[in-house]
């Protein structure tokens, strides 16, 4: 009986197992945006304007992708295809000043591959990770790299429970207050050479959580603010080594971000 209901199962759904993780493209996602040269009308700031966490900057028109929570609004309000959001999903970044996307840009976004992190962690990584204050969407995107589909586990990458067990720390959540102690207990506990990955805009800039993002008047205010519910200063002391874009990013985009990172073709 059970033979034949995985059989309807597998009929009804086809092959759920994604064979190769480097090239798949998933369909109707909101990945990494393509900006185009094509001229803007006079005086035009409709896409800065409409951008819920400042991540559009404007002379040329840039996209922060560590702000940016694919909303697909500025592609919304910009003249046709001036902005486009392709499902094209590796974008993750050895450095946080490499995740600005501008227009005329056709190179992609990639983590550099590290010899260091290649030669210690190429056969055997283990991740704990740590929602931060995050609203879990994140945490669910990261529990999906385990699932069926995505299969992390083929490359040697596996979740551990113990972060005494664990090479990198994977945090997510714009870094609560409340959460200070905790994610410096885990980072404390986890053994030499470790190392920290930081997954979504909450964790990179704060996100839609960001207490510098005010309205004032109908108009974005410009004083950077600081909320009393946050602390950031963890991430000030231990720099992260890899950037994971997105809100949520894609299972696909952690995935190939890290595999990018330890040189897994």
């Amino acid at each position: 009986m059970r033979a034949f209901k995985s059989l309807r199962v597998r009929l009804s759904q086809g092959t759920q197992y994604v064979k190769d993780l480097r090239t798949a493209t998933p369909t109707g996602h909101h990945g990494r945006p393509v900006i185009s040269t094509a001229p803007c009308a006079d005086e035009c700031v409709a896409c800065r304007d409409v951008c819920p966490t400042t991540a559009v900057t404007l002379a040329p028109v840039t996209i922060d992708l560590g702000r940016c929570v694919f909303c697909n609004a500025c592609a919304e309000v910009c003249p046709p295809q001036k902005i486009v959001f392709t499902p094209a999903t590796q974008m993750g970044s050895d450095a946080r000043d490499k995740l600005f996307v501008r227009e005329g840009d056709t190179e992609a976004i990639r983590a550099r591959a590290s010899a260091t992190f290649a030669k210690l962690f190429g056969r055997s990584l283990k991740l704990r990770q740590v929602s931060a204050g995050g609203c879990n969407a994140c945490e669910l995107e990261l529990n999906a790299t385990a699932n069926v589909n995505f299969d992390l586990q083929r490359y040697g990458i596996e979740w551990v429970a113990s972060p005494r067990h664990a090479d990198a720390l994977v945090l997510t959540g714009p870094l609560t207050r409340t959460m200070k102690d905790a994610v410096q207990l885990a980072w404390d506990a986890m053994p030499e050479p470790r190392f920290l990955v930081a997954v979504g805009a909450c964790t990179i800039s704060g996100g839609l959580h960001d207490a510098s993002l005010s309205l004032r008047s109908g108009e974005r205010a410009g004083v950077r603010g600081d909320s009393s519910a946050i602390d950031r200063g963890f991430l000030e002391r231990v720099g992260p080594a890899l950037y994971v874009p997105g809100c949520p990013p894609h299972p696909l985009t952690f995935v190939n971000a890290i595999l990018d990172l330890i040189d897994v073709a």
